[in-house]
């Protein structure tokens, strides 16, 4: 029987692993709004995706298959959600957002009143 103190170390490392793993999508929409990833390239690269998720599920969990599959089977899907909210949420990159009036201040150059003559 395992000890209290190796359960604890065990059951903390599967969460952290599963909340780190869970954040995937939210991770990869600020690479896409960063323009460092596209739903092209996404797709292109799934079958690298698909060989790190059972390499990252084989480090993170303890050395048995039935966990390994518990966390690679959410991470893939997980990444299939993320191509689609990057092809959703991350249409424009966050440089494009900043094109208009060519000043660079933001738009606060004087437009309004100030109220002195």
């Amino acid at each position: 029987m395992p000890a209290v103190n190796e359960y604890f170390s065990l059951a903390l490392r599967l969460f952290l692993a599963f909340g780190l793993v869970f954040e995937l999508p939210v991770f990869m929409v600020l690479l896409g709004k960063a323009g460092l990833v596209d739903k092209p390239f996404l797709v292109k690269n799934r079958k690298y995706a698909l060989l790190m998720t059972y390499v990252v599920a084989a480090v993170l969990t303890p050395p048995d298959v039935v966990s390994q599959f518990l966390m690679a089977g959410p991470l893939i899907v997980l990444y299939e959600v993320s191509i689609v909210a990057v092809a959703v949420f991350a249409r424009r990159p966050f440089s494009s957002f900043n094109t208009g009036n060519g000043g660079g201040d933001g738009g606060m150059s004087g437009s309004g009143s100030s109220g002195a003559a």
